[in-house]
């Protein structure tokens, strides 16, 4: 079967966790966007889309949830339709921790969609528990626990808005600290608390490794040099059999004990890989900040 040529990314994921923010930022890169459209309306929206002559429409996003009670059962047999006409559906799974959930239905007054007796806790779970299967078909899961609308929005744009001449395979890198824990959203996870530790020396603990004196003094160990060769060949293997199995967003989390020095100066010397390939890379420094 032909490929078509519409982008089809599905927003899904738990109730609170972001979806309005990312259908909107999906407008703004040009999705034809429609939030909860019943599921047995989806191959004939579709095709429809296709067929506009007054207006091209290439890339369309549907946000689905809980609130569509028949999408959970009915989305296997959907996907397996599209893909059979062509297309390929791309899943967008959003998700937050129990308190961030819980909190912003506080401060929000919304009730969960989920209309049963229990606390908005036992919500949560019950969603999350029915919500499983659907998370194993996610091109890309975002966890926004820790996300400002600022951040989904830039997140969502680093992930679809792709240069015409890089790869579309968009890469995250992602500095963070095993202190506050392992980003949700990482497909490879590296370890670099081998490399000596510029917080024990005093004129470094007070800097981050997006100074110069702590990037200096992270690569010019012996162990950083061989670790970057190692890595960078490492990524030269497996990103092309990501983008030849479909892969459209790879994110690469590199942690350290805090998050501020080691990890933040490994993710800017690899950006410098990056840059330097044909591959759109997006830096974050997610706990450098952080006390």
């Amino acid at each position: 079967m032909t490929a078509k040529y519409i982008r089809i990314v599905i927003v899904t994921g738990l109730s609170g966790s972001g979806k309005t923010t990312v259908l909107k930022a999906l407008e703004d890169l040009g999705f034809y966007c429609v939030d909860n459209l019943p599921p047995i309306l989806f191959p004939r929206f579709i095709e429809l889309c296709e067929g506009f002559t007054w207006e091209k429409i290439s890339k369309i996003g549907l946000g689905m949830d809980i609130r569509e009670r028949e999408f959970l059962n009915e989305y296997p047999g959907i996907f397996k339709e599209l893909r059979s006409h062509g297309y390929t559906p791309e899943v967008v799974f959003l998700e937050s921790s129990d308190a961030a959930l819980v909190r912003r239905f506080s401060e929000t007054r919304r009730q969960h969609p989920l209309d049963i007796e229990g606390s908005i806790p036992d919500r949560i779970k019950l969603e999350r528990d029915r919500l499983s299967e659907l998370r194993k078909t996610a091109s890309i899961i975002i966890d926004t626990s820790e996300y400002t609308v600022h951040d989904l929005q830039k997140k969502i744009f680093a992930a679809f808005q792709t240069p015409t001449n890089k790869s579309r395979l968009t890469i995250h890198v992602v500095s963070f600290g095993y202190r506050f824990g392992i980003p949700y959203e990482a497909d490879i996870v590296i370890d670099v608390r081998f490399i000596p530790n510029p917080y024990f020396m005093d004129e470094l603990r007070p800097l981050s490794g997006n100074d110069e004196k702590v990037k200096n003094f992270v690569f010019e160990k012996q162990e950083t040099k061989l670790f970057l060769k190692k890595f960078e060949e490492l990524l030269n293997f497996l990103i092309p059999l990501y983008e030849k199995e479909g892969k459209s967003n790879l994110t690469i989390a590199i942690g350290c004990t805090g998050g501020r020095h080691r990890s933040v100066s490994i993710v800017n010397l690899l950006k410098i890989f990056f840059d330097e390939n044909i591959y759109s890379v997006h830096v974050r420094h997610r706990d450098v900040d952080k006390v």
